[in-house]
């Protein structure tokens, strides 16, 4: 006659098997940091912005021109109730703007008591990299007015330089939008 063992005792026999078959199971991986930002094309280059820095993203709204202004600021849009300003960065940074209109999306910056959105050629969303893969930009590696906004790059499939709008939106040549 076996002897009945108690709850407590069947649970101790239970937790020996599972700790001896578990023994021989891999560890999991340390968690790796991970970088996220929104990815978007100008033209030929493929650009990721911090998530930090973007509000949102909007199809091309309607807007309404205003007169006296350098010709990459596209106008005012009305967003729930609140104006804003659409430039387009393409022509901010002295390139054409895709002519595919379906696929050109605004990148709403809202920061400090700047408020506006940014035009761009496509936008390709949510991108994530590791953390320790961020590469410094060397003043060598890049051309053209936008490389001051640049704050890095990831490689991969193909090179993300992480453009800061929020360095954009501090630009004085950014704010100066007069004729």
């Amino acid at each position: 006659m076996s002897q009945s063992l108690t709850a407590f005792e069947l649970l101790l026999q239970i937790d020996r098997r599972c700790r001896l078959l578990g023994a021989d199971l891999p560890s999991q991986p340390a968690h790796r940091a991970s970088w996220s930002g929104i990815g978007f094309r100008l033209g030929e280059h493929w650009y990721v912005a911090p998530m930090g820095e973007v509000s949102e993203v909007l199809h091309e709204p309607r807007y309404t021109q205003l007169p006296g202004v350098k010709p990459w600021v596209r106008g005012v849009a009305n967003l729930r109730g609140r104006l804003l300003p659409l430039m387009d960065l393409c022509g901010f940074f002295g390139h054409e703007l895709s002519t595919l209109r379906k696929q050109r999306r605004v990148l709403v910056v809202d920061h400090d008591e700047m408020f506006t959105g940014l035009l761009v050629d496509e936008v390709l969303g949510l991108q994530h990299f590791p953390q320790e893969s961020l590469e410094p930009t060397l003043m060598d590696d890049l051309d053209g007015p936008e490389s001051v906004f640049v704050k890095g790059r990831f490689r991969g499939e193909r090179e993300w330089q992480v453009f800061s709008p929020f360095a954009l939106t501090r630009s004085p040549g950014f704010m100066d939008v007069a004729v």
